[in-house]
């Protein structure tokens, strides 16, 4: 037994760090010498790792010398050494699902192209645990590749992509085939049974409303909840086991839905979401029930039930966001296993992953905090034995990295205001310089506690990195989202000055050296930063930047926003192109590039599809046209954001010439 154990973790050793041996000299620095950019923007060495159904065996998804991301299979415990299953010389594997304990199904990407061609069809393949049997069942989108697996003949065509895996134990999963209108807009998902060792599809349910675009399905893949979209109005609709017919259980203003469904269990029970907690829907009151399961008051319960896929198959937790990640179980075993991995892990966020969670299986237990990126364990109960699999970034060191905090604030009008902080390590003689990251969205949740590369490289470089939730963000309740409705460049920006002045006014930087960045709506939020607040600012970097908000409002070819979106979502979040066209004009940067007299640099990708690049041509002739010369790239085949590592490390060196230049 105990040699057994010993080539369990030899084997575990040799894949987790040594496939990444290529990426070793990355972490390699003098004492006194900065942490080389790379570290923070090279991709994980460690991806994804998953337990089979029965916790028997592990997959994961780790990068070769090569630079390439494979899938590898190894049983836990065992005596074998691990089996790449799927690798490809032209592709990486992005992400995979197990379908069984036998069978796997993964998708495709190119790291090493840019991401516009990327946004659609990644493809999905099966194959077995052992390498074998490997069958490609959706065609890739953007391009011909297929590594090493037969292609079926009946391939299902790119217009398909994987909607959910059923835990019931057998062959199938579901896909869904995207109905498109002249627009290429989604205007429909149609629910397809697809059988991972033949390739055969089937149709799973007839009589569903039209404009259905989202779907919950139950552990044996039955659909049970759809929403279908119509003219700025979602209605969803529940079928009951044994049913036929679809029942509309609430139809709401796309932008006011009062609840969202989450999850089906084996009893049939419809657990949604709400303004206040997580709750089950009461099918004869038609709401969901008064009394939440779950409640985190000053946040949005957003997360994700936990189901022991063993005999049980019943809810054992629920993961949740407040200001970092937690987990509540139901379980009193569960509990016990979580106190165990956070006394071995202190000072942690310690997420547990079981399939077989209340039976023996092994554990997958990835901790990870605000210093480190994620180290992932195996914890096998039967023994009590403890398997470190590999750390997700060897590169990093976590002694090496800043602390971040969350702090509640108020905005000049009394809304409460949450604001993240980054703090270098060390202790500063004098307040650091800092630099506010504006998040994008702007209708997502900036950050919570965990590593960030973006704010750790900021810190190693010395500066304090402010990262205010401003009102319109997600994740702190329902009213902070609706009090950004029509507030691009006004109450929206007023948030992210007023964290500026109250970080300066706690001496936490200093406030005469900051400098305001970001990307998407965060882009925009620099460009406006520096023309409403011109003294605050000594430089901005906006990249992948919203430079007029009018053109989100134009159907543009190369737009991948709906009509759906801009007609009936657009205008209630942003403003109406028609009613509110003076409002809108204030609020685009391209109308008041007079204004900015502060150092900017710019960044696009060519083939933008959120943001098209005519944003930035725009931007930049008028600059130009008001005598100010823009630091200005533009980055070939990226979309809205940067996938090739090379351009990640190219945009991020600029970005620390064009700060040092201005904050010192």
């Amino acid at each position: 037994m105990d040699s057994q154990r010993n080539t369990w973790k030899r084997w575990m050793a040799r894949v987790a760090f040594a496939a990444a041996a290529g990426l070793g000299t990355l972490g390699a620095t003098a004492a006194d010498a900065p942490i080389p950019i790379a570290s923070f923007f090279a991709n994980e060495d460690v991806a994804q790792v998953r337990l089979s159904p029965s916790g028997r065996f592990l997959a994961l998804v780790v990068a070769q010398k090569t630079g390439r991301r494979v899938l590898a299979v190894v049983e836990v415990g065992g005596t074998k050494p691990p089996v790449v299953v799927a690798s490809d010389p032209e592709a990486d594997v992005r992400s995979f699902e197990w379908v069984n304990d036998e069978r796997l199904v993964y998708n495709l990407i190119d790291f090493q192209s840019g991401g516009y061609e990327q946004d659609f069809g990644p493809g999905l393949f099966s194959v077995k645990r052992d390498g074998s049997q490997a069958r490609q069942l959706l065609r890739v989108g953007w391009g011909g590749v297929t590594p090493g697996a037969a292609i079926i003949a009946n391939v299902l065509t790119p217009d398909h992509g994987l909607l959910f895996v059923p835990t019931d134990g057998g062959n199938d999963v579901i896909v869904g085939q995207y109905q498109v209108n002249g627009e290429r807009d989604v205007i429909g998902i149609i629910p397809k049974r697809l059988d991972v060792t033949t390739g055969r599809s089937r149709t799973m349910t007839t009589g569903y409303p039209d404009g259905a675009v989202d779907w919950v399905f139950d552990r044996h893949g039955e659909p049970r909840v759809l929403t279908a979209n119509r003219e700025g109005v979602s209605e969803t609709f529940w079928r009951a086991p044994g049913e036929v017919a679809w029942r509309s259980l609430d139809k709401s203003p796309t932008n006011s839905r009062p609840w969202i469904p989450l999850a089906v269990d084996e009893a049939a029970h419809l657990f949604v979401t709400t303004g206040t907690g997580l709750a089950r829907f009461d099918f004869a009151a038609g709401k969901p029930e008064s009394e939440p399961i779950a409640s985190t008051p000053g946040f949005d319960a957003w997360g994700g039930l936990i189901f022991d896929r063993g005999e049980g198959k019943r809810i054992v937790g629920l993961r949740v966001q407040t200001d970092a990640e937690t987990t509540v179980w139901f379980d009193p075993e569960m509990k016990k296993l979580q106190a165990l991995a956070d006394a071995r892990f202190p000072g942690r966020i310690n997420r547990i992953t079981c399939e077989d969670c209340l039976g023996k299986g092994a554990l997958l237990v990835r901790s990870f905090s605000d210093r480190d990126p994620g180290t992932i364990s195996i914890y096998r109960p039967e023994n009590g034995e403890w398997t470190t699999i590999g750390r997700e970034r060897r590169a990093i060191d976590p002694r090496q990295m800043a602390t971040l905090d969350l702090h509640r604030i108020k905005a000049r009008d009394g809304r409460d205001l949450p604001v993240w902080v980054t703090t270098p390590p060390g202790k500063a003689e004098t307040p650091r310089p800092a630099v506010v990251l504006v998040h994008g969205g702007p209708w997502v949740r900036g950050t919570y506690w965990r590593w960030n590369e973006g704010a750790q490289f900021l810190a190693s470089r010395g500066y304090v990195v402010i990262e205010p939730e401003y009102r319109g963000s997600t994740g702190f309740g329902r009213d902070h989202v609706q009090a950004g409705f029509k507030a691009w460049g006004t109450t929206m920006q007023d948030d992210v000055a007023d964290a500026v002045r109250w970080a300066a006014a706690q001496g936490k930087i200093d406030g005469k050296r900051v400098c305001i960045a970001g990307g998407s709506y965060g882009g925009y939020a620099t460009l406006m930063g520096a023309i409403r607040y011109p003294d605050l600012y000594r430089c901005g970097v906006a990249w992948i930047a919203v430079t007029d908000p009018r053109l989100l409002f134009e159907p543009m070819w190369r737009s991948d926003l709906s009509a759906e979106a801009r007609q009936y979502t657009l205008p209630v979040l942003i403003g109406d192109p028609v009613k509110d066209a003076g409002m809108l004009k204030a609020a685009a940067p391209v109308e008041r590039a007079g204004e900015i007299t502060i150092p900017l640099l710019m960044a696009f990708g060519d083939r933008d599809q959120r943001v098209p690049i005519d944003h930035g041509k725009q931007m930049r002739a008028a600059l130009q046209a008001a005598g100010r010369q823009p630091e200005y790239i533009v980055y070939a085949g990226e979309g809205h954001g940067w996938l090739k590592v090379e351009n990640r490390i190219d945009f991020w060196t600029r970005v620390e010439t064009f700060l040092a230049k201005n904050l010192n």
